[in-house]
């Protein structure tokens, strides 16, 4: 990351800034960084400016303990002071739900989109499950077993043993070991993982909710009611594409939303 700003408790973010044009700040999700979306910032770059920045607990940003949810609007809020005052925000999965928050907050945003937030109201046993994650979660994480939460968030986004057993295996396990206290942080974010109908109410801007065509219903479920939601909502489904959304489809949507 090639700058740095400072959030109200003093906690250093690390961000990178790609393009011209009007301004958009990509908020990542669990398990991610700045650089998960420097892909995207990368597709967006010839029409707006792309802000990614590296989440509190993570990559080179830093970190002040206790976690709340507030304290990364206000690493919103900082990033929105640091380049310009206002701009569009994007966040993807649990970043979407931080978004909401932040919109929710009244925090200076000319528009905004999501893309599948994982409310999980159409899920069968959605909070329970959600219930149940968070205990284990928080236990994992008390006890220092970083990799037993990893797998657990693993598991929740429905990978299977084998390709667990097999991400252990990889090159890339220890930095998501490294990462696993930052899954505390969007599991608050998600709170008990349903739509905060009355909190979306409060969104002042328009707001494109995104999901993919080949996803599971339930999500696709959530992107409608999200818009339903936002005085200002609209849903959009992105035909062939799962939550692993390619750049080159998404790019072109949300550059037209965004410069609207």
């Amino acid at each position: 990351m090639d700058n740095k700003t400072t959030s109200r408790d003093g906690t250093s973010l690390a961000y990178r800034v790609t393009g011209e044009g009007p301004v958009v700040i990509l908020v990542s999700g669990a398990m991610s960084t700045g650089g998960t979306l420097a892909p995207l910032a990368e597709r967006l770059a010839d029409r707006v400016t792309a802000v990614v920045y590296d989440r509190r607990g993570r990559g080179a940003s830093g970190d002040t303990k206790p976690y709340e949810v507030a304290r990364e609007v206000e690493d919103l809020a900082a990033l929105l002071a640091a380049v310009g005052g206002e701009a569009a925000l994007f966040g993807v999965s649990s970043g979407g739900a931080l978004v909401l928050d932040a919109l929710a907050d009244g925090l200076p945003v000319t528009r905004a989109a999501v893309y599948e937030v994982p409310y999980a109201d159409h899920l069968a046993g959605g909070a329970e499950r959600e219930a149940v994650y968070k205990e284990n979660l928080s236990r994992a994480l008390a006890e220092g077993r970083r990799g037993d939460a990893v797998e657990l968030f693993l598991r929740l986004t429905g990978l299977g043993e084998e390709v667990i057993r097999r991400a252990r295996q990889s090159p890339m396990w220890p930095g998501m070991e490294a990462a696993a206290p930052s899954l505390a942080y969007d599991d608050a974010v998600m709170a008990d993982g349903l739509l905060p109908r009355d909190r979306l109410a409060a969104v002042p801007v328009p707001l494109l909710a995104l999901a993919g065509g080949a996803s599971p219903e339930w999500m696709l479920r959530a992107c409608r009611d999200i818009a339903d939601a936002v005085p200002r909502g609209e849903c959009r489904v992105l035909e062939g594409q799962t939550h692993m959304v390619e750049p080159d489809v998404l790019g072109p949507v949300l550059a037209d939303y965004l410069t609207a």
